[in-house]
């Protein structure tokens, strides 16, 4: 496990904000427009004014939406709106939710901060590709307000869940911090500063690996602002710097309360193409069938494809003719993904590897397409088949066309063992792979740079 400590969290006084619910938020890439608004307007304190400014006329280099969060933050902490914890601490983690089917559930885990390691060097290993944009605007944001404003979600390898049971012990009887985000998931937290129960969850670490769930472009972002300030300081930073670390949130892969979900796409720079053409350029790759007609047909179709539970099983949308295609890989398929991707077979074997590389790169012919629009939540997929692609860039740096999405897919997420085994061949899946609900909160806890 590579090194983790306790720190002194930068937190919200209650005093001065009333309920935490009121100042926390989602994470920046999950917040649109609306939502943005509605964050703003809902305290002045929110932590969205941190996390996500918003562009003003007359922007330029020495004001705009990072000095602007920068003064925020400090004004907030001269105010005592913000305050430091008096001990460094872990912070134990839960998230109450329930889920579309009515199910209640409950996800476990803890906040620290975890040592930088460059991935490839150590034990810390990524599973999904990145987009520059995205990188690039949260540099700007940390070098501006010296702290991470939310957390890298990691996972571990913990059977007996024995590291998270070890704080649940600790925090018995701690009176805990609660907040309830837009979307109803009760988040609490303790704060757990006693020394020898943090010198025994390190031990109960061990040598275990982290796996990035979530935050692959602020963990890259954090290697970067490291390499930065150490150039500011001569080319060396002491071990015990908080640039050497980066805010995570860490939960067992046993967790109960763990679900992956899926990202389905919806595809930018793609020509016009009828179900009948994209069926004949599948060829023997794949059987494929008439799946319905309109936008709201994804809202039936997804739960077919899910229950099915098959990697290689996709459901098209093609904009011209208004058709869906339900395609599945064949054995033909299979032996043609094998000759075109040079990766692992549990590689070969993930839905959105046979979606990007055999379909769209290989079949299709469109290995250079821009970063398609990834659609988080089923009901948003009708939604943006109507209104088409919002032109301009968006919240994670990928410029919108301003067009009609002439295709769109329907793919099954990646599992934890997929997560595990394709980190371990030193492999990474295509961007958003992976959708972990419910989203960590920003605003709990801010980890401190300098």
């Amino acid at each position: 496990m590579p090194t983790i400590s306790a720190l002194p969290g930068i937190r919200y006084d209650l005093g001065h904000v009333g309920s935490l619910s009121n100042v926390i938020a989602p994470p920046y890439d999950v917040i649109d427009p609306e939502l943005q608004q509605q964050l703003y307007d809902q305290h002045p304190n929110n932590v969205t004014r941190l996390i996500l400014g918003q562009d003003e006329p007359g922007d330029d280099d020495s004001n705009n939406r990072y000095t602007r969060a920068a003064r925020y933050m400090k004004q907030w902490l001269r105010d005592g709106i913000l305050f430091s914890e008096a001990q460094p601490a872990v912070y134990l983690y839960h998230q109450k939710f329930t889920t579309d089917d009515g199910a209640e559930h409950t996800r476990r885990g803890f906040m620290c901060r975890v040592r930088l390691e460059p991935f490839g060097t150590g034990n810390i290993h990524p599973h999904e590709e990145t987009h520059g944009g995205a990188k690039a605007d949260r540099l700007k944001l940390w070098t501006h307000c010296r702290a991470n404003l939310s957390q890298i979600f990691g996972l571990f390898p913990d059977d007996d869940n024995v590291a998270q049971q070890l704080l649940e012990t600790a925090s018995m009887g701690v009176t805990p911090l609660t907040a309830t985000d837009h979307a109803g998931v009760e988040s609490t937290l303790w704060p757990v500063s006693d020394s020898a129960t943090l010198t025994q969850l390190q031990a109960a670490l061990g040598d275990k690996p982290v796996y990035i769930a979530d935050g692959h472009h602020r963990y890259e972002t954090a290697c970067a602002y490291r390499d930065q300030v150490a150039a500011e300081n001569g080319g060396n930073l002491p071990a015990d710097h908080p640039a050497n670390y980066v805010l995570m949130m860490l939960v067992s892969m046993s967790d109960p309360g763990m679900l992956v979900l899926p990202t389905h796409r919806l595809f930018r720079g793609v020509p016009a193409i009828t179900s009948s053409e994209l069926t004949a350029k599948l060829g023997d790759c794949f059987d494929c069938e008439p799946a319905g007609n309109g936008p709201d047909r994804a809202l039936e179709l997804w739960p077919e494809i899910e229950v099915e539970g098959e990697q290689g099983t996709l459901g098209f949308y093609t904009a011209v003719d208004d058709a869906w295609t339900l395609a599945r890989i064949t054995d033909a398929g299979r032996e043609m993904m094998a000759k075109v991707c040079d990766k692992s077979t549990d590689w070969q074997s993930l839905g959105v590897g046979i979606l990007h590389r055999l379909v769209i790169d290989t079949l299709l012919a469109m290995p250079n397409l821009p970063a398609p629009k990834y659609a988080r939540k089923l009901d948003e997929l009708p939604t943006d088949l109507r209104t088409g692609d919002s032109a301009g860039r968006d919240l994670t740096g990928q410029e919108g066309s301003g067009g009609r999405f002439e295709l769109a897919a329907l793919v099954m997420p990646a599992t934890l063992d997929h997560i595990r085994a394709i980190s371990h061949h030193g492999e990474r899946m295509p961007a958003k792979s992976t959708f972990f609900y419910p989203k960590l909160l920003s605003g709990l806890v801010i980890n401190p740079l300098e």
